[in-house]
């Protein structure tokens, strides 16, 4: 191993950290490769529904192969495609164990979800979206929320005794980038404790103490509402964005003279972590929304909410121009975002809308300038975004649906 992996300090998992930089190699069979349509960032219920959906049409795939080769009398066993599964810090490559030919090329950051069930690994990455996304991003299909776009996922999967090896050594993969991430930004791992280390991944990922603040049990509260037999509540909940440490819902309105409103117990910006019992965290918007509407014969409601301000403060640490950002925006809204970049550990969330820059507004700001803005700032970043349904229900572009 050459002499710059020596500053690799343990990062739990199966492997030896520095052998993650050169790539490690595990045997596995091939079984084949299918695409779902998805939203950009699925709950990680979702992520494993995708997961199983995508095994079970490469297996039925496989099972119509073999009945097609016995009609053929090509023999009744199907020869499975032997293959190397290369996993790096870099990426993850899939090579043809016989011809060593490469079937399949990843960077890490492009995969999405990693799956092991049973003897089964599913490896999920993200299609790359070309310059005229149109081919590519398929608008709506039946049961995704209006105006949501669905994006290409390419789902491989594989068949290996080492399955649960294999997905470990992935997600290994990614805290080991994240430490050369670290070094990077100038930060020496080695010379932290590893006390020190998790504390400033804590505190780097989580500008804002938002960890802070959802612990704090001041901001916590566990609220009791009344209403009458077939009243709805009288809300408007939007998703708190990807990015966000607890994903769940957000209250975006209050129907005026409604039970939300009347109770005089909830602000505009709280997050909603459970009703009645049940945890809304992780779940997908629509079905919060049904959650809410099932209450209509209730008298009484009881809400779990962490009192949060509508606007989240976001503080981009840029040491120098050669850093990318890691985030792209579209219209002032926040479209995407690199895992594990500066702007993920700084608070930026996808779906949020840019409020203002270094104390700039920028609501009226065309995308050009805005770009612009963001591009030539170095140093600390600060902006202010909200996630882009709240603003046009606050601005007047939408009217309010109150369930």
């Amino acid at each position: 191993k050459g002499s710059n992996c020596k500053h690799l300090m343990s990062v739990p998992g199966p492997c030896e950290p520095e052998d993650l930089i050169d790539g490690i190699i595990f045997a596995a069979n091939y079984l084949g490769s299918t695409q779902l349509l998805s939203e950009r960032n699925p709950s990680k219920n979702i992520r494993m529904m995708q997961a199983q959906e995508a095994v079970s049409r490469v297996k039925r795939m496989q099972k119509a192969a073999k009945i097609k080769k016995k009609a053929t009398s090509e023999g009744d066993s199907q020869a499975l495609t032997e293959v190397d599964l290369f996993i790096s810090t870099q990426r993850i490559k899939v090579l043809n164990a016989d011809t060593q030919e490469t079937m399949m090329d990843h960077a890490l950051r492009t995969i999405s979800y990693i799956a092991d069930i049973g003897n089964i690994v599913v490896l999920m990455a993200r299609r790359r979206m070309p310059r005229s996304a149109s081919q590519d991003c398929i608008e709506t299909t039946p049961g995704a929320q209006e105006g949501k776009k669905q994006y290409k996922m390419i789902c491989h999967v594989f068949e290996s005794e080492d399955a649960q090896l294999i997905a470990q050594s992935i997600g290994q993969a990614f805290s080991v980038a994240y430490q050369e991430f670290l070094r990077a930004n100038g930060i020496n791992p080695e010379d932290l404790s590893q006390k020190e280390y998790s504390d400033i991944i804590n505190t780097q990922e989580m500008y804002n103490d938002d960890l802070i603040h959802f612990s704090n049990s001041e901001n916590c509260k566990e609220l009791q509402l009344e209403k009458q037999k077939g009243e709805i509540l009288g809300v408007v909940i939007v998703e708190s964005g990807w990015g966000s440490i607890l994903p769940t819902v957000i209250l975006a309105n209050m129907m005026n003279g409604g039970p939300a409103a009347r109770s005089g117990k909830l602000s505009i910006g709280d997050q909603i972590m459970s009703i009645n019992g049940t945890s809304l965290v992780g779940l997908p918007l629509a079905t919060c929304q049904g959650i809410i509407k099932g209450l209509k014969n209730q008298t009484q409601v009881k809400l779990n909410i962490v009192s949060c301000p509508p606007v989240t403060t976001v503080l981009i640490k840029r040491p120098d121009l050669k850093y990318q950002l890691g985030f792209s925006v579209q219209n002032g809204i926040i479209c995407s975002l690199m895992r594990g970049g500066i702007a993920e550990r700084g608070g930026v969330r996808v779906g949020h809308r840019i409020i203002e820059i270094n104390g700039q507004s920028v609501v009226a700001t065309a995308h050009e300038k805005i770009v612009q803005a963001l591009s030539n700032s170095v140093g600390e970043i600060h902006m202010k975004t909200m996630p882009a349904a709240m603003f046009r229900l606050l601005t007047g572009q939408e009217t309010p649906l109150y369930i």
